[in-house]
């Protein structure tokens, strides 16, 4: 008897991802739940056909980025959710579904420590990737040993995590999941500081605001822009929403919050309500110290946060971009492909338009280093769009397809 392993979703796409792990006394892990990037506005993606609802099981979240938890709401309510505690928390901070999830969250402890869960040792390893918290997992159980990367990168601000984990990496892998979103692709995978020494040398430049559009739960972003802003004598400017993240998360760390130098907190009106009601008056009032009125923003020289949601409080306030300005975006470009209305509004004013970013996700070059390092008995690749044809040397690739079922030797 030994482990099945069923990638329910995430074979041949990115996102989505749908993992599970059955044991042969019938207990099971599911490996995220995430909600298809693919899918159209207002749609109703739903869970794989090929997952069992019936039967009971234990749910793994590596991190909180809604193509690997997006869909936790269409899990039965009895099934436990285990994940790190700053992803618990940048869950039930999601604009939506995150604070009405009815599951009940455990969060392991410290990296490299295992967690009993049923009938399966867990052990999480904190990795480096575009969210923060995010984790790999070694699943031992049945005489066998599972790894699943997860989402990682080897060139943000976590990389030497990731370095040490290759360096003494765990022996005797029977099966290595691995994600592959930048096999065979050009997007970009310069490191996070050199990102931040990009805009300092840009910021010399620019005689007026920078507006940068970026997700508030990109730590590792919103740690470039802070630092970039301080060594060039600027403020960086962050919404509630961001400013929300950082204040749940960032206690015992060095990361930038309110109240740190050279960091301000613009209140606008539609998210003054929202977090009145969330969090209540007194998380207002405690941002109060540290805030800017947004028709403050007309006149201030600092890096801007700009998100579609903001625009229409913005202007409300007299904010109006102008020539003088740069206008930055800061995410993934198939955000940009639908449409943005905060790039629109930028544009329509004769801004500078430019781009500063990088993946979140391994180079190839990395994917397979890692690979080689892990040593698996085989590959079963996921996350990604191009493993038909992966580089030579890469390693024992398994290919499976969705909802098949894949017994262990």
């Amino acid at each position: 008897m030994t482990l099945t392993v069923t990638v329910h979703r995430g074979t041949r796409q990115i996102g989505g991802s749908v993992i599970e792990i059955a044991h042969p006394d019938g207990k099971r892990l599911l490996l995220d739940a995430g909600q298809a990037l693919d899918i159209d506005e207002g749609a109703e993606d739903q869970l794989p056909p090929t997952l069992d609802l019936t039967r009971p099981a234990e749910v793994l979240l590596t991190h909180a980025h809604l193509d690997h938890w997006g869909l936790v709401h269409k899990l039965p309510a009895n099934w436990r959710v285990h994940c790190g505690k700053a992803t618990a928390k940048l869950i039930k901070a999601a604009p939506f579904a995150g604070a009405g999830l009815p599951h009940e969250f455990q969060t392991w402890g410290a990296s490299g420590k295992p967690v009993n869960i049923g009938a399966f040792c867990v052990t999480p390893y904190l990795t480096d990737h575009s969210a923060f918290d995010a984790h790999m997992l070694q699943i031992d159980a049945a005489g066998r040993r599972v790894f699943y990367t997860g989402d990682f990168r080897r060139h943000g601000r976590k990389s030497t995590l990731v370095d040490k984990l290759m360096a003494n990496p765990p022996r005797d892998v029977d099966l290595l999941i691995t994600e592959g979103t930048n096999l065979g692709t050009d997007k970009p995978t310069v490191r996070e500081s050199e990102l931040e020494a990009d805009l300092v040398a840009r910021a010399g430049q620019v005689q007026g605001r920078i507006f940068v559009a970026w997700s508030g739960q990109n730590i590792d972003r919103t740690v470039t822009l802070y630092r970039a802003a301080k060594r060039t004598g600027r403020d960086l400017i962050i919404d509630l929403y961001t400013a929300d993240i950082l204040d749940q998360i960032a206690e015992g760390t060095k990361l930038p919050r309110p109240g740190f130098p050279n960091l301000k907190v613009v209140i606008t009106r539609a998210l003054r309500n929202h977090y009145a009601l969330l969090r209540g008056e007194g998380f207002i009032e405690r941002m109060l110290p540290h805030a800017i009125a947004a028709d403050k923003l007309q006149d201030s020289r600092g890096i801007i946060m700009l998100r579609q949601g903001l625009v229409k409080d913005y202007s409300a306030k007299g904010v109006v971009p102008t020539v003088q300005d740069l206008f930055l975006w800061s995410m993934w470009d198939g955000y940009l492909a639908k449409g943005d209305k905060a790039y629109d509004w930028c544009k329509a004013a004769g801004t500078q338009m430019d781009k500063l970013h990088t993946s979140g996700h391994a180079a190839t070059a990395d994917l397979m280093a890692f690979a080689a390092a892990i040593a698996p008995k085989a590959i079963v690749p996921v996350h990604g769009q191009n493993w038909h044809a992966p580089p030579d040397g890469f390693g024992p690739i398994l290919n499976a397809t969705d909802g098949t079922p894949i017994r262990l030797p």
